[in-house]
């Protein structure tokens, strides 16, 4: 092989195969769907405020005190112990209901009188704002933004794909590009050497001066170097490639699938309209929607704090525990209780600013969207015209390879019959060379144009068959122990 790489069977590549292997193996798109699963992590970790809370409490008091009252040198002796706990749940609406068991051991007493008890209590509070953090929107605050976020993240994802896609079409075609242009240089250095051949002969006859030998030998030694500078660029291409698709070892690469040079049927208006949905402006959208219901939030928490309380209880006592839980059971001692609580800072200017910033920062977002829709439509345009222009190229070049091969052969037929110079018919072949290479690039530049434009209006993974779901970062998140 040339250029330095390893001896082996090269590997015949379709652009769709190598489409395929980029969408599952590039090192950027792996990358990316991080993010999305990591935003999954925060979605399941906010929903967690919905998690009933458990909570155990006990304690243990032994104090004593003199009494300074009474009997002179009596003293007061208190031990206490008590086992407490709850459970406390979070509802949608941002109140919270909590049911608690309370039992508690009491020894207390002078020297000469004492009295020892068990206390229980069973009780449930309920507490409502109605105000400020009502609702459910202001309960699962977080809960939705990080929703939003990984919808963000995703779009992002689909962005970063999208444009690896891209190109992985434009290096495709390159690559195709550089070797036919290789091969061009190749048969140019034949050709190049057949006249030198000629030349000598021509020469040794008497029928050439020997300088022309000179002007052919720099002919073929101007190609050789061509053909080196070629190699070397075929070889750096396939690097390219093998890195994009992360292709284990050095193997060349062959394209199977041309360019396209059939003429693309194109609907501006429709064009426009799919571009803005495309995933970047998908993803401002998804912003646009976080800072919106942010806004809504500190709006919200410009009200004041009004909370109802209600609670309710029931109240057991006795010597023996058994009796004491007889008595709770009994309903004999109920409690209950109903109230408001309200507050409300002065000026409240915490709440009114962080207000203010967030409709700043929506409608600064809503000014970023409406500007990626402008360069859209800009986009979609412009693609546009190089896909007219492009097209265009190609039929030009084909022509002008046509006369350059038809003043090629009139040259040689001039140089055999003394009319022209070894030369003259080297520069009408590398004249060619040149025609043939602007041939490719149209070719490729036509191509690179029908990418641009899928890329701009959004629609390149559904014209190459590659489809992402949600479920791609939720299995990157489960398999995460």
């Amino acid at each position: 092989m040339t250029g330095g790489r390893a001896e082996a069977d090269p590997l015949k590549l379709s652009l769709q195969e190598a489409i395929r292997m980029a969408a599952e193996n590039n090192l950027d798109v792996r990358v990316e769907l991080y993010n999305p699963a990591q935003y999954e992590a925060d979605v399941r970790r906010n929903r967690s405020i919905y998690d009933p809370t458990l909570n155990l409490q006990t304690k243990y008091t032994n104090t004593t005190s003199p009494i300074t009252s009474g009997l002179v040198g009596s003293s007061l002796n208190n031990r206490s112990f008590f086992v407490d706990t709850s459970i406390s749940q979070l509802l949608w609406t941002g109140g919270v209901v909590s049911l608690a068991f309370d039992n508690s051991y009491v020894e207390s007493g002078a020297s000469v009188i004492g009295r020892n008890y068990w206390e229980s209590g069973l009780g449930l509070t309920f507490t409502q704002p109605l105000l400020k953090n009502f609702g459910r929107e202001s309960t699962e605050i977080n809960i939705n933004i990080s929703r939003l976020s990984k919808y963000a993240s995703l779009d992002q994802f689909n962005n970063k794909l999208i444009n690896t896609i891209a190109q992985v079409r434009n290096e495709y075609f390159r690559l195709y590009s550089l070797q036919q242009q290789l091969e061009v240089r190749r048969v140019s250095l034949d050709l190049a050497r057949r006249i030198l051949n000629d030349t000598k002969s021509r020469v040794t006859a008497g029928v050439l001066p020997a300088m022309e030998i000179l002007n052919a030998e720099f002919g073929v030694t101007s190609r050789e170097r061509d053909v080196i500078e070629a190699e070397k660029s075929v070889n750096d291409q396939i690097d390219i490639l093998h890195l994009l698709l992360q292709i284990e070892g050095g193997s060349d690469i062959v394209v199977v699938d041309l360019p396209q040079r059939a003429p693309l049927q194109i609907n501006e208006a429709e064009a426009i309209a799919r571009s803005l949905n495309r995933p970047d402006i998908k993803t401002q959208k998804r912003l646009l929607d976080i800072n919106e219901l942010q806004t809504r939030f500190f709006s919200s928490n410009i009200k004041p704090d009004l909370s109802l309380v209600a609670s309710g209880s029931l109240v057991g006592n006795d010597r023996k525990y058994s009796r004491d839980l007889e008595k709770l059971g009994s309903f004999d001692y109920p409690a209950w209780s109903i109230g408001l609580n309200f507050s409300y800072p002065f000026g409240n200017d915490a709440a009114k600013n962080d207000y203010r910033k967030s409709r700043l920062k929506t409608e600064q977002t809503a000014l970023q969207m409406r500007n990626l829709e402008e360069i859209a439509v800009k986009d979609v345009r412009v693609a546009i015209r190089a896909i007219a222009t492009g097209y265009k190229q190609i039929d030009v070049t084909d022509r002008g390879r046509a006369y350059a091969e038809e003043r090629l052969k009139a040259f040689i037929r001039k140089n055999e019959v003394g009319l022209a110079t070894t030369k003259d018919v080297l520069e009408v072949e590398n004249d060619l060379a040149v025609a043939k290479n602007n041939q490719i690039a149209a070719l490729v530049t036509y191509a690179n144009a029908i990418t641009q434009y899928w890329l701009v209006t959004g629609e390149l993974l559904d014209r190459e068959g590659v489809r992402v779901v949600e479920n791609d970062a939720d299995k990157l998140y489960s398999r995460i122990r």
